[in-house]
């Protein structure tokens, strides 16, 4: 396996850390004092500011392997440019790069009609409008997707949609203009093929934002968490997503990508914090010495870096095997980053905020809002538990005799 940048990518890894430099870091205050002096959940100026400055220098939809769409770039080749973006929560979407914008445009690219990406991918992939994922449900286990309780059914050429919704991230948005509903609309045949997904418009009748859900009490303005109630939600017949019954196959699709994408940003997140803790542990001093002689923190700084190498390196494995041999053969490691990388992450921030003390865990630096994001990413796309599961099998797998692994299953 060869993860050295090629040419291209470290151009663009070059010209994203200049970007960043210049134009990211430097405005985190003025994003943080926009979103605070007026309605919250309103679009913040220095976002689309920064937006036309990374749309001019070609710095726009880079996640998207298709040459027709985006850069062109391999799961590998992105890998570390959304580990730069991974600098702060909002410097995606400067790059038109967010979640979960990202899953959603890959849908609509891979499986969309040519009516709904005429309707809803172009203006997504031009930055001007933004989308949500409508999948997991209060009332059910959600970490079980077959659980789904929200229902479609066909009526005269149109769906009736019906369901309760939550964490549905991007719709407190106002530029939150369609959501990608996963559903059931069938209950013949195999489990994983009853459900579908099909585009919704948020200003249809029946869809009713509920509340804005917080992430230890961060609300994530201007974009939110959202509850939704689908009350009897009627859309054509067409905008279901490739057809009925195929939304496990879709997901499967989605999320392969979009783990690469999360892990590398929480790497990205990662390697903040630890920068953090070094500034801050040689800044301050404590008993007559720098704090980064006391207590075990020479331990605790090597310890993240090695730590942080070794997310890295499993996640570009996983990238690679994507690229090379297919999102199925790469399902234990895939299931692995997502396990590793926010738990990582998360130690890592939390060592950072223990040397930060008590301005680690208040408002004055952004290390509660990271820990905060990185500790509700092991539930995001499944829970930890759900992918050391698949981890567990697929080792099953290779070292026990499958009939001995069927009586297993049985019992």
């Amino acid at each position: 396996m060869e993860f050295a940048f090629n040419e291209k990518v470290e151009s663009l890894r070059q010209r994203l850390i200049a970007f960043r430099d210049e134009y990211i870091l430097p405005n985190e205050a003025t994003f943080r004092d926009q979103v605070d002096s007026g309605d919250r959940w309103q679009p913040v100026p220095i976002i689309a500011e920064l937006k036309e400055k990374a749309r001019a220098a070609g710095l726009w939809n880079l996640f998207l392997p298709d040459t027709e769409y985006g850069a062109g770039l391999t799961n590998l080749e992105y890998a570390p440019l959304a580990e730069i973006m991974g600098c702060n929560d909002w410097a995606p979407e400067v790059f038109n790069c967010n979640a979960p914008d990202t899953g959603n445009m890959e849908v609509l690219v891979r499986y969309g009609s040519d009516e709904q990406k005429k309707q809803w991918l172009e203006p997504l992939l031009a930055g001007e409008i933004r989308s949500c994922f409508a999948m997991t449900e209060p009332g059910v286990a959600s970490s079980d997707a077959t659980n789904m309780a929200a229902t479609a059914e066909l009526s005269n050429g149109e769906w009736v949609l019906n369901g309760r919704k939550w964490w549905s991230s991007g719709a407190g948005d106002p530029r939150c203009k369609i959501a990608i509903f996963m559903c059931r609309t069938g209950t013949d045949g195999p489990r994983h093929a009853q459900h579908s997904m099909i585009l919704v418009p948020l200003d249809a009748p029946g869809v009713k934002i509920e509340r804005q859900l917080t992430v230890f009490g961060y609300d994530h303005a201007p974009h939110g968490h959202s509850e939704i109630l689908f009350d009897n939600v009627r859309v054509p017949e067409a905008n279901v997503i490739l057809g009925a019954g195929r939304g496990f196959e879709i997901a499967q699709g989605r999320l392969g990508p979009g783990r690469i994408h999360h892990c590398m940003r929480s790497i990205g997140v990662a390697e903040r914090a630890l920068a953090l803790m070094c500034r801050r542990s040689v800044e301050r001093e404590a008993f007559g010495q720098p704090l980064a002689r006391l207590g075990g923190n020479f331990d605790v700084i090597a310890e993240s870096r090695m730590e942080i190498e070794m997310a890295r390196l499993l996640t570009l494995k996983a990238a690679w095997m994507m690229d090379h041999v297919g999102n199925k053969a790469a399902m234990s490691e895939i299931a692995q980053i997502k396990v590793v990388a926010p738990n990582v992450a998360c130690r890592v921030i939390d060592r950072a905020i223990q040397i930060h003390g008590g301005a680690g865990v208040c408002g004055d630096f952004m290390l509660a809002e990271m820990y905060a994001w990185q500790r509700a990413l092991r539930l995001a796309d499944g829970p930890d538990e759900v992918h050391r599961r698949t981890v567990a099998r697929c080792e099953l797998a290779r070292h026990v005799d499958p009939a001995m692994l069927k009586r297993s299953r049985r019992g």
